[in-house]
């Protein structure tokens, strides 16, 4: 009780001392500080605070948050898209925060999420030096989608059993559920720490992506008070709030709108589909029924047609030397899994 109680006081110590927003917008500084501590306070409840201290624990209580009904991550979301609103407070825009708001958006989402966190981390699609990969998984944690192995570990799960028993998003339970339901709603898929650290020991054995994992939350609250000294509330509305809340839907769609709208092009047993409007939000990861047919393809895209930023991303860091041994599938591979309608 006694950390939570010096943690508030931190928060609002901090809003006061910044000069730039001293005057011109004290009570909104105070409503979020407030905000602040209640969403570290729900994210460093019991369970969400990151690894155990054991590299294999795995309490009841641990259990119960992954496998039942995580409300503290429910009432995080929340939290996050009720902060989001104050965009329409009187003051809250300016050009310079929609500009923050897009740049973090493409750091965090098309280098962080799509690039490291899906291309490098989970398939290891390419390689990439050691300075590469750690910067693009800090931008991916504050994307404030969990840490590295949290991440990396729930999508291998995904491909293991996609669409069926074992899937933490199944598209079969409905679009709802694909968004975003099943990140809090009881859920018998959704990994606990020891499943975490089964599905992702390549990542466990590095201290770097155990320290993102636990102090992800900490990270963005460290982001949302430098964007609140350098540009005041705009800033850190625009480019925490907003910037989250835009990122979250864009890359839920890939879980939800691509294994339901689009076509499919190659047999793939389960609801994956290449979604062209997903795909160009997502930073091409919409391209979803290739990426399900050759899930260690760096690139998504595979027709002329199917325009993938991300690959467009790793093309450019193999020109400056920076992406190898980048995997893509043959044409062998493609006609095998055409499907017949494909092939005609």
């Amino acid at each position: 009780m006694k950390y939570h109680v010096r943690l508030a006081i931190a928060c609002f110590s901090t809003a006061h001392a910044v000069p730039s927003i001293r005057k011109r917008d004290a009570g909104y500084t105070k409503v979020l500080a407030l905000s602040i501590y209640v969403v570290i306070f729900v994210a460093h409840q019991p369970g969400r605070a990151g690894l155990p201290k054991g590299p294999l624990a795995d309490s009841r209580n641990q259990w119960s948050l992954m496998k039942q009904a995580n409300w503290p991550i429910g009432i995080g979301l929340w939290i996050i898209h009720i902060g989001a609103l104050a965009i329409f407070i009187p003051g809250m825009f300016t050009w310079s925060a929609v500009g923050v708001m897009l740049a973090l958006w493409w750091i965090t989402g098309a280098l962080g999420i799509s690039l490291c966190y899906h291309r490098l981390l989970t398939h290891r699609s390419l390689s990439v030096p050691r300075w590469v990969e750690y910067f693009t998984a800090f931008v991916a944690t504050l994307s404030l989608q969990g840490g590295p192995i949290q991440w990396v570990a729930t999508h291998r799960i995904h491909h293991a059993h996609t669409d069926r028993e074992g899937d933490p998003h199944d598209a079969h339970r409905g679009f709802f559920w694909t968004h975003f339901e099943w990140l809090y709603k009881p859920n018998e898929a959704r990994p606990t720490r020891k499943e975490q650290l089964r599905y992702a020991p390549d990542l466990v054995k590095q201290p770097y992506y155990v320290f993102l994992d636990r102090y992800q939350v900490w990270l963005q609250v460290a982001l949302g008070l430098g964007l609140l000294a350098i540009g005041g509330l705009p800033w850190m509305i625009w480019g925490i709030f907003v910037r989250l809340v835009v990122v979250y839907h864009i890359t839920w769609f890939v879980n939800s709108a691509s294994h339901r709208f689009g076509y499919q092009t190659f047999r793939t047993d389960d609801k994956s589909t290449n979604c062209w409007w997903v795909a160009l939000l997502a930073w091409g990861e919409g391209w979803h029924n290739n990426h399900h047919a050759f899930p260690f393809s760096a690139r998504h895209g595979l027709r002329w047609y199917e325009i993938d930023q991300t690959w467009i991303i790793i093309k450019t860091l193999k020109v400056f030397g920076l992406a190898r041994d980048i995997k893509l599938p043959t044409a062998d591979m493609k006609q095998r899994l055409l499907l017949k309608r494909e092939a005609a």
